[in-house]
């Protein structure tokens, strides 16, 4: 959810019932800072931050978070030994972004509150390992004492009445609301997301950080330099700098990295935080509906 998910969208979705995230992985510190003091404002539920561990700046972010008092923090694509300890002894709740039973033990090693599992189909940095969310649910769910919480193809009620079903205590959604007025990122990447169907997504850049990316020229390059053999520098060099910005926030729908879940392919229209809670809720309660129906008629 880098460019997309500031301080508009997660007091949007904690005002609708959510747990709202910044996504400070496209942020610098003073950046974050402005974004948490304005979310603060804006709602007076809970919200956290996302952080990337691989980024230079975590530490200053890290501070930021504490000083700012954040009660929640999600982190992802790192170690969650390095913060989990220092964020909990200041009263932090963390939970930790894992695409594997492996790493979910590590975590919950590492002292985590909780676990997201996130599967093959999430939007943004994904595993090695290529397992769905169908699959590495349950893995999760018996590799570990501590909560799961479900992403990856998570943009309906029904998806998310299966995640419980799988045993997840709660789901993570972030494609979904990439298209919402809210979101920060740019109307063109919306519109692209929009008209995005099956096969519009890809996982690519496996040799440097697995990244799910929308087809445009940019995907393209990277295919054809993967599919001759390129070495991690050359696609290093091809990735350069600030190239998600350029896509998900300037609106260069062709040289912009364009970072989406496989779940884009259901997104037909752009529409608010709080009515997407509420169409996935009523969903959801629906769909418990109905299956108690069957299961009972069926006895």
């Amino acid at each position: 959810m880098v460019w997309a998910s500031g301080w508009k969208l997660a007091s949007a979705v904690s005002n609708a019932g959510g747990l709202g995230l910044i996504g400070a992985g496209s942020m610098y510190p003073n950046v974050l800072l402005e974004h948490i003091q304005k979310c603060r404002k804006a709602t007076s539920n809970s919200f956290g931050v996302n952080i990337p561990l691989m980024y230079p700046d975590v530490p200053a972010l890290i501070e930021i978070i504490l000083r700012e008092k954040v009660p929640i923090v999600f982190t992802s694509a790192g170690n969650p030994n390095l913060y989990t300890q220092t964020l909990q002894q200041a009263g932090v709740t963390v939970v930790h972004v894992v695409s594997s039973s492996y790493f979910a033990q590590k975590a919950e090693a590492a002292g985590c509150n909780a676990v997201v599992a996130e599967g093959f189909e999430a939007g943004g940095h994904n595993g090695k390992e290529e397992t769905t969310t169908l699959v590495l649910t349950p893995l999760v769910k018996k590799a570990v004492s501590i909560p799961v919480i479900t992403a990856g193809g998570i943009g309906t009620g029904s998806q998310m009445l299966a995640a419980f079903t799988l045993g997840a205590e709660g789901v993570q959604v972030g494609s979904r609301f990439v298209c919402t007025p809210e979101a920060s990122s740019h109307e063109s990447f919306k519109h692209a997301v929009i008209q995005a169907a099956e096969g519009s997504t890809q996982l690519m850049l496996k040799k440097l950080a697995p990244v799910r990316l929308l087809k445009n020229e940019f995907f393209q390059q990277v295919q054809d330099a993967e599919n001759r053999g390129a070495a991690k520098e050359e696609l290093q060099q091809l990735l350069g700098r600030s190239r998600a910005k350029l896509g998900m926030f300037e609106g260069n729908m062709q040289e912009g990295e364009l970072e989406i879940g496989q779940v884009s392919a259901q997104i037909k229209k752009i529409q608010p935080a709080l009515e997407i809670i509420q169409e996935m809720l009523a969903e959801f309660e629906q769909g418990i509906a109905a299956l108690t129906s069957q299961y009972t008629e069926g006895k």
